[in-house]
């Protein structure tokens, strides 16, 4: 974890962590309390990370009664996958074309890094990736609006992935590193191509789950 960070963001981070590895159960409540109980940490920081989770549907806050984590539905994911996929393209290709030469070094690093850690099995190492690429992806498309947009459905689409992958699939680790090495290479036809590709992928899992 970032030192640099502030604990409203490492309280955000956690709490993300908690939610998509299912420490907190869809459908369960808490309360503030509890989660910082649970992280030891004040109350302050924790509320400052469920104001940006609830923004991002993450969370439903109920005033007086608690946090309650959200069930996620095939049907949800689907809607949401046909919003990221047009605005998800726009932003590589962008990035494409204004990424600055240390940002390409980071997105030639971030590719490799994020195959090592799926090739390790760990999960965590693939989520703060994950939350890094988005991240490089928005800064470099410099539009601030992208991270507005764009982030609760990237969010939310990891959460389905994380409580319905199976275990015998492709992993998407090679996807996303696709995506920032066509992005470095300054590849706009070939980033927004590999974006397709992983929203396609992650279209098809929701498809597979509802057929279960």
């Amino acid at each position: 974890m970032d030192n640099d960070l502030s604990l409203s963001d490492r309280a955000y981070e956690q709490l993300e962590c908690m939610i998509l590895f299912e420490e907190l159960k869809g459908g369960a409540m808490y309360s503030e309390k509890q989660l910082a109980e649970s992280l030891q940490m004040g109350r302050t920081p924790i509320r400052e990370a469920l104001q940006k989770l609830a923004w991002e549907q993450m969370v439903v806050i109920h005033p007086r009664r608690g946090i309650q984590i959200p069930e996620v539905s095939v049907e949800s994911q689907l809607k949401l996958l046909e919003v990221r996929r047009p605005l998800e393209a726009e932003c590589v290709r962008l990035a494409a074309q204004r990424a600055t030469a240390e940002q390409k070094k980071a997105m030639e690093k971030l590719a490799d890094g994020i195959i090592g850690c799926a090739e390790n099995n760990d999960d965590s190492a693939f989520l703060n990736y994950l939350r890094d690429i988005h991240q490089l992806l928005v800064n470099s498309a410099r539009n601030d609006y992208f991270i507005k947009a764009m982030r609760p459905l990237q969010g939310l689409s990891r959460r389905f992935w994380f409580l319905n992958r199976e275990p015998d699939t492709v992993h998407p680790a090679s996807l996303h590193a696709e995506i920032m090495r066509r992005v470095a290479m300054g590849d706009t036809i070939g980033a927004i191509n590999a974006s397709n590709s992983l929203i396609d992928y992650l279209v098809q899992q929701a498809k597979e789950k509802l057929e279960r």
